[in-house]
């Protein structure tokens, strides 16, 4: 099996430039003083993207978006310390995604709103722009 099997930098590209665009808004949102739901909503749609382009640089395919899924999936390729990884994986939880049937979106606190834009910190910073740079130059001449 190709070590390229499953990378799919064009998606790649775009849910990094997403995640950063999110999370560029969110901190803006944050300094600006608008509602922490706003900040933290916004925040969690950067993660997820943050995780779904995670997925997509290593070849690996979630079973479905929620956090529990992408980190299943994103720890396969990238370490992620053990406290961002069981903080990521409880937001389900506040979107009470366990269960379609019972759907529930809970509130977010304040702090809630400064855990997921810590979070989307941590993820950046564990993108390695070497290993990037050098997928792109292998998907360029490949």
């Amino acid at each position: 099996m190709s070590m390229l099997a499953g990378i799919d930098m064009e998606s790649f590209e775009e849910n990094y430039r997403d995640a950063q665009g999110y999370h560029r808004r969110t901190e803006q949102l944050k300094r600006e003083g608008f509602r922490h739901s706003l900040i933290f909503n916004v925040g969690s749609v950067a993660l997820e993207r943050y995780l779904v382009a995670v997925c997509h640089l290593y070849g690996k395919e979630p079973l479905n978006h929620n956090f529990i899924c992408l980190m299943n999936a994103a720890e396969q390729a990238v370490a992620f310390p053990p406290e961002l990884n069981k903080d990521i994986r409880a937001l389900d939880f506040i979107f009470g995604i366990c269960s379609l049937d019972d759907y529930f979106h809970g509130v977010p606190e304040p702090e809630d709103a400064d855990r997921v834009l810590a979070m989307c910190r941590q993820v950046h910073a564990l993108f390695d722009p070497g290993h990037i740079a050098a997928m792109r130059a292998v998907m360029r001449t490949a």
